[in-house]
């Protein structure tokens, strides 16, 4: 099964219900009902209110005259993929590959989230797939709140063959920080990956230890880190966006990777964080395995959101 067809595939619950929606519209005369249902069930897929605004707007006046149940199915369904891929396309972020080439070395990416988003896995992923691009990465295990955390890097780190720095657990996050940016300087690594511990993105005393790892980052490696990448879980919708918000208060984020897209029927949040907050999506992941981690690309996420066009 290729990527788009696992994306597809992941995407299925939200895609059916969005079109069995659509579907009620076509052939039937004006009916603010079918209307209502189609809204509603744009906004339960978690597209966002202010895009599903726009995208109600539009459609009514597909024809000039508020009534769009006498459009095709096809130009029902283009109005709907223009419109999200207009709001996507607006944050579609580079490739993270292509933004480490573009900077300094050895580049620093910060993984943050709250806890369960897939944030460990994530991180080691990206790092395999750094590795295979020709990049030598190195990983840094600065959740020290969680002995399992260490221990499920330490075995990505053996499986992909990359080091990996980690003080026991309790330690000072920002010290295995240091720690990690002395070795890549001292081992020539490309790119440090950093996974934090899963924070309560409500709690200030957490937040407050990001901001002391990103002033040691700083101290040490001048412009470090290069990227905070917050890693969300797409199931959890609209509070996905409140994480991402607080997240981006807190720290900046400079890129978003997307998790958990495989079977949720809120596949839309990702429509949603880009209209409110601009943040480029660099990666969404469909599933456990190492390749189901991929670059974001908005007409294909959108294909796969909604179907292809005949």
């Amino acid at each position: 099964m290729s990527w788009w067809e696992r994306l597809s595939a992941g995407l299925a619950k939200t895609r059916d219900a969005v079109r069995g929606s659509l579907d009620h519209l076509i052939g039937r005369g004006p009916d603010p009902i079918a209307l209502e249902e189609l809204e509603v069930a744009l906004i339960a897929a978690d597209l966002g209110v202010r895009a599903v605004e726009r995208l109600m707007a539009r459609l009514q006046t597909q024809k000039g005259r508020g009534d769009p149940s006498t459009t095709s199915e096809s130009q029902l369904l283009r109005v709907l993929k223009d419109t999200i891929l207009d709001t996507l396309r607006a944050c579609e972020g580079e490739p993270i590959k292509r933004v480490v080439d573009k900077g300094p070395r050895p580049f620093v990416i910060l993984a943050v989230g709250v806890n369960g988003v897939g944030k460990t896995t994530t991180v080691a992923k990206l790092a395999q797939r750094l590795q295979q691009g020709g990049k030598t990465p190195l990983l840094v295990a600065a959740d020290t709140f969680r002995a399992a955390a260490i221990e499920q890097l330490g075995v990505w780190a053996d499986r992909i063959g990359v080091d990996l720095i980690r003080h026991q657990q309790g330690a000072d996050p920002s010290a295995v920080v240091f720690d990690g940016v002395a070795a890549a300087k001292a081992r020539g690594a490309d790119v440090v990956l950093i996974d934090t511990a899963g924070r309560l993105h409500t709690k200030a005393n957490l937040m407050d230890e990001l901001r002391k790892m990103k002033r040691v980052l700083a101290r040490e490696l001048p412009g470090a880190p290069h990227e905070v990448l917050l890693v969300l879980d797409a199931s959890v919708g609209q509070n996905a966006l409140s994480q991402a918000k607080l997240f981006n208060e807190a720290v900046g984020v400079t890129g978003i990777a997307l998790t958990k897209l495989d079977g949720t029927a809120r596949g839309g949040i990702v429509v949603a964080i880009a209209d409110e907050l601009k943040i480029p999506v660099r990666l969404i992941g469909v599933g456990e395995a190492a390749e189901d981690l991929q670059d974001f690309h908005a007409k294909e996420f959108v294909d796969a959101l909604f179907g292809r066009l005949a």
